[in-house]
């Protein structure tokens, strides 16, 4: 199984996922991978550190990831073409909203991005969350 997690900026999002996620290693399916996509590269050094088994910068990378992609999980604007300050390109949001990959979106309510009817969570409470739902995706297959 393959997980990517995407991020950009300074990757304080992905990195806490990549740990999380690690921390939660043994509920996941034996080689599983762990991807680390960043929108720059102090995203990418930032999810490795965390624990990501392999990682990538840029827009090219994100297009390959999301091909073969069991799950796709990031921040809201990843399906949003010049979010994240504009750090996602319109093919990288484009990549991942046409994978067929299960998206696991947390709503960073930032970047001109707003969802409504969702709580304002802290990010170590949406990352919770998000790793929570993986798993329990991982138990309906």
């Amino acid at each position: 199984m393959k997980i990517v997690v995407m991020d950009g900026q300074g990757g304080r999002m992905g990195a806490l996922l990549c740990e999380k996620l690690k921390k939660n290693w043994k509920e996941l399916p034996d080689g599983t991978l762990l991807t680390a996509i960043g929108t720059n590269s102090a995203a990418t050094a930032a999810m490795l550190k965390a624990g990501a088994d392999c990682g990538a910068t840029g827009e090219n990378p994100v297009l390959v990831a999301c091909r073969d992609a069991d799950f796709i999980i990031g921040p809201l604007g990843i399906i949003a073409a010049d979010s994240l300050m504009g750090e996602v390109t319109p093919a990288m949001a484009v990549a991942v909203g046409s994978s067929p990959a299960q998206k696991i979106l947390l709503p960073v309510n930032r970047c001109n991005h707003h969802v409504v009817g969702v709580q304002d969570y802290s990010m170590s409470r949406l990352t919770d969350e998000a790793v929570q739902e993986l798993i329990g995706c991982l138990k309906v297959r």
